[in-house]
């Protein structure tokens, strides 16, 4: 089989495989800054460093892997604090989403 070089490849084959490369690196870019910003009690495995071989070293599956497997879901508490926004945070975000609901006008 003979060999082509890459400058006697098409030129949409060409783009092609370059959007595929940046889209690997995308994707597992954003899996390690994921990885970075997990805390270690919600990752499996207990541990960060295997995540961040296998994304590395797995490549693009190791990345898809890790956002879609490699994280516990977080807990859900009735609590305020840094675990959860309470109702009065909610309620303040909403407002400065979608403004305050105006109460009707009794006519």
């Amino acid at each position: 089989m003979e060999q082509v070089g890459w400058s006697e490849l098409p030129a949409t084959l060409r783009a092609g495989i370059v959007a595929l490369g940046a889209v690997q690196i995308a994707v597992e870019l954003a899996a390690l800054v994921v990885l970075a910003r997990t805390p270690v009690e919600r990752v499996r495995l207990g541990k960060k460093w295997p995540w961040v071989l296998i994304i590395l070293f797995v490549n693009l599956v190791g990345a898809i892997v890790f956002l879609a497997a490699g994280r516990l879901p977080a807990q859900e508490s009735g609590e305020s604090g840094s675990q959860g926004a309470s109702g009065e945070t909610m309620a303040r975000a909403v407002d400065v989403l979608y403004g305050r609901e105006e109460e009707p006008r009794g006519e």
